[in-house]
């Protein structure tokens, strides 16, 4: 009856009904509600539906709903934040820094996690660098020298980092882990008889797995803190690829990649083959939680099949996908970092190209490099490549388009960034490079032989 009044629902409704009735607005829907009238805006200015809306949209995660006075207010200042750090990573507005350490060093490996950077060198130090303090000099991680190592140190081999440890393997084959808590001295070591050929650490919790010759070793802290030998596994063939499954519960589980073998380690089935083919070797490994990503190289001029990336479900070992159709080798691959159904891989011939993980074609094929992509990672906007010429690049996923570059000298081997920063690595190929003999001063080493990492900010003002 349009000549009488008609009462709104919160008169007659209690506030909390009606709260659990405006719970399912989204922002558009409640700045509208808010106009209608006083009863109405008090109700769709409720904390308790922004700190709501907040969450949802993943701002401010870990927070309570007593640590913000206006949750609008701050939903509106994360957006604003997010909208300027985009406009800075397009027009590459912000700071960068060379992440250096003494002089004479070579870069033998680097790894990221969080904004924290560990590198090895060829003096066999590790050092640490924490880009979220801005504190760029002060590296925090001390090498540690045993009773009888007198004498020059070996090289570092590998080098991985998490949110807890830090870890370093040795060209002889030793390998050490430190805790991020406790400081300089290494919490737990121990050794292989011959050459290390890849390091795993888990991206969560204390796992560390090794692989030398035929042999992989994950090693674990038991209940008590004390860290030992937690599996061994021998295969047949040497590993080149190894990566511990995140979000595991129980034992750990590893895939390694062995030439042309990929193996699925675990305790109670200890020599699973996940994938063989003989004569096609694996170029490249990446593992999620419950899947893993590996390039397979074939001889097309012979069976008139092109390499490919194949996607294994890690519980039912079954092939789910087969990806690409390229002459080149796949390079690299990103599973872990990418969004939801989505996988990043560069190739041998140049390309970087995004692959929907529920169709077997690319979505977007970019001509990034000069010569093959070394490293790869993207999100849901960006896609940032490093190649073997030394260039990294940023791209539009969308547009398909580059947005800037920089270069160095050496080939790209670390590529991470999240929402505010960047780091990159170039390592040298060349550890002795000519002109540093023995005789010559470590010093003499120029520069441009040593490799670089660079550190970008883009919140900065």
């Amino acid at each position: 009856n349009e000549i009488n009044e008609v009462p709104f629902f919160d008169i007659q409704l209690p506030y909390e009904l009606a709260l659990k009735i405006f719970q399912y607005l989204g922002k558009t829907e409640l700045g509208r509600c808010a106009q209608v009238s006083r009863t109405w805006k008090a109700l769709a200015e409720d904390e308790v539906l922004w700190y709501r809306l907040c969450q949802r949209e993943g701002y401010l995660l870990g927070t309570s709903i007593s640590d913000h006075p206006c949750w609008k207010l701050a939903l509106e200042n994360c957006r604003a934040r997010e909208r300027t750090l985009k406009t800075n990573w397009k027009n590459r507005i912000g700071a960068v820094s060379q992440l250096q350490y003494e002089l004479g060093k070579i870069l033998c490996d680097v790894h990221s996690c969080d904004g924290v950077v560990i590198a090895g060198y060829t003096s066999g130090e590790v050092r640490l660098w924490d880009t979220r303090t801005w504190d760029y000099t002060a590296p925090v991680l001390e090498p540690v020298h045993g009773p009888g190592d007198a004498g020059p140190q070996p090289h570092v081999s590998f080098v991985r980092i998490n949110s807890s440890l830090a870890v370093a393997a040795h060209e002889d084959g030793t390998v050490s882990v430190w805790s991020l808590m406790v400081g300089r001295e290494p919490i737990h070591r121990y050794q292989h008889n011959q050459r290390i050929q890849a390091l795993a650490l888990g991206s969560e919790g204390a796992t560390v797995a090794t692989a030398s010759g035929f042999e992989v070793k994950v090693e674990s802290p038991d209940d008590r803190g004390f860290w030992q030998t937690a599996e061994t596994f021998e295969i047949q063939k040497l590993v080149n690829f190894l990566n511990l499954v995140p979000d595991v519960t129980g034992s750990p589980v590893t895939v390694a990649a062995a030439e042309d073998i990929v193996y699925l380690l675990k305790a109670e089935d200890p020599g699973k083959v996940l994938h063989s083919v003989y004569g096609q070797p694996v170029t490249c490994l990446d593992v999620s939680a419950r899947e893993a990503a590996f390039g397979v190289k074939t001889f097309g001029w012979l069976l008139n099949e092109p390499n490919q990336i194949l996607l294994y479900n890690l519980e039912t070992s079954q092939c789910l996908q087969k990806m690409g159709n390229s002459i080149g080798d796949f390079t690299c691959v990103n599973l872990q970092c990418s969004p939801p159904n989505m996988l990043v891989t560069g190739n041998k011939d140049r390309r970087v190209r995004v692959f929907d993980l529920r169709k077997s074609e690319s979505l977007c094929s970019l001509y990034a490099h000069q010569l093959g992509v070394s490293a790869v990672q993207m999100d849901d906007w960006k896609i940032v490549s490093g190649g073997e010429e030394g260039l990294v690049c940023v791209w539009d996923q969308r547009m398909g388009t580059k947005l800037w570059e920089m270069h160095a000298r050496h080939p790209v081997r670390h590529v991470w960034f999240n929402s505010h920063s960047l780091i990159t690595a170039n390592i040298p190929d060349e550890k002795t490079p000519r002109g540093a003999s023995i005789m010559d001063d470590d010093l003499t080493v120029h520069p441009k032989h040593r490799g670089i990492i660079y550190a970008y900010e883009f919140s900065a003002d």
